[in-house]
């Protein structure tokens, strides 16, 4: 039998003033964030350890996490990025041939505040009707107007530059497996360790380049095709990577972007980008792929959309620039294409996530497309 250690009080209070009480899940402390929550009924390593969470307080809606604990062969990067972690009921032990430690333990040893034992059902329902805001855990307030207060002087996330936080200090090469086809240059944003994984296994040899990186680093690796990553904050506090991806695209580099990569490219191109009021975070979205009609389920992680006409082609300095994928829940701009004036492909991206580890994977092609569009660069 686990006996369960002695529960600490918890609370958490949003921006707007709406309390929950629970018990200390994690580390005690105390922690801000932007809350948001995930769908998603597996695959929380994975979520944990995405960069893209950075600064923001995940809630889960699945009411039992943990039962799978951790191991050490599912993060997507060196650490848990999210500022805190919601759960209703937590796994009193792990029950998995994989595990090497409980997720209760995990969260202590990394400083990861958290909180269970709340209504996350009811929590949910508020920020699909009120839309993500701030958010404050602690374990050592008692008072809600107290913790309240410094909610509301903590940073939100509109405006928030925050890939430099995040991305790789150093740059690294991730070999091809078996034998080479491609070198590609990628820009950490914040990317997922899965990314390089699925390059690698269609030949890539992926340089893995700093958020700061020049277009003289990007072209030192003498790129086959530029890829830019998933990432947090806000895609119009960005510049420097846009600048870049524009100097990218005179220049013919062949182009494709995850996530933030799809807002920041959507941005070199001429579009605004914009906060959805609660995002999309699950892994469970139906999208269309509009160039083959086909519908693919597949994981999001996006509070912010790029504001592009579906309806009607954009012409651009680069090119001419469609809407290749589309949300069915909300008609959410999920990918762009840029083509030449004699319809060859030059550059796209989606704002899903291809590469997702704990699945689905209908999207997985795109890495074959970026394939294709480097061989018809070479070819050209």
């Amino acid at each position: 039998m686990h006996s369960r250690a002695a529960t600490v009080p918890a609370m958490l209070v949003l921006e707007d003033g709406r309390t929950f009480h629970g018990e200390s899940f994690g580390a005690e402390g105390e922690t801000f964030g932007e809350a948001v929550f995930a769908t998603g009924m597996t695959g929380y390593q994975e979520t944990l350890t995405d960069p893209s969470y950075h600064r923001q307080v995940v809630v889960m809606t699945a009411p039992h996490v943990g039962n799978t604990g951790i191991n050490d062969e599912d993060p997507e990067s060196r650490r848990i990025w999210v500022a805190g972690y919601v759960v209703r009921d937590p796994a009193r032990a792990p029950s998995s041939w994989r595990a090497a430690r409980s997720l209760t333990d995990e969260l202590r040893d990394q400083g990861v505040v958290g909180i269970s034992g709340i209504d996350t059902r009811a929590l949910t329902r508020h920020l699909r009707e009120r839309g993500a805001m701030r958010v404050g855990i602690s374990s050592t307030e008692a008072d809600p107007d107290a913790l309240r207060r410094r909610v509301l002087e903590s940073a939100g996330m509109a405006g928030a530059d925050l890939a430099d936080e995040v991305t790789t200090q150093q740059s690294y090469v991730v070999p091809a497996t078996g034998p080479k086809r491609f070198t590609v240059a990628a820009l950490d944003l914040g990317i997922k360790a899965n990314t390089p994984r699925m390059m690698a296994g269609r030949g890539i040899e992926t340089h893995v380049l700093p958020a700061t990186a020049s277009l003289a680093d990007v072209l030192a690796v003498a790129p086959d095709g530029l890829f830019y990553s998933n990432g947090p904050g806000d895609p119009a506090a960005t510049t420097a990577q846009v600048d870049l991806l524009r100097s990218a695209l005179e220049a013919g580099v062949p182009y494709f972007g995850i996530c933030f990569g799809n807002q920041l490219f959507g941005r070199a191109l001429g579009f605004g980008t914009y906060k959805l009021k609660y995002g999309h975070r699950g892994i469970n979205q139906p999208v269309l792929d509009r160039t083959t009609g086909k519908v693919e389920v597949t994981a999001h992680n996006h509070g912010f959309a790029v504001d592009a006409p579906s309806e009607r082609p954009t012409e651009t300095p680069y090119g001419t620039v469609t809407v290749s994928h589309v949300c069915l829940n909300d008609d959410v701009v999920e990918g762009l294409e840029l083509r030449s004036a004699a319809g060859r492909l030059k550059a796209f991206s989606v704002q899903y996530h291809p590469e997702a580890a704990a699945g689905p994977h209908d999207a997985a092609y795109l890495f074959d497309r970026f394939c294709d569009l480097m061989t018809d660069r070479k070819d050209a």
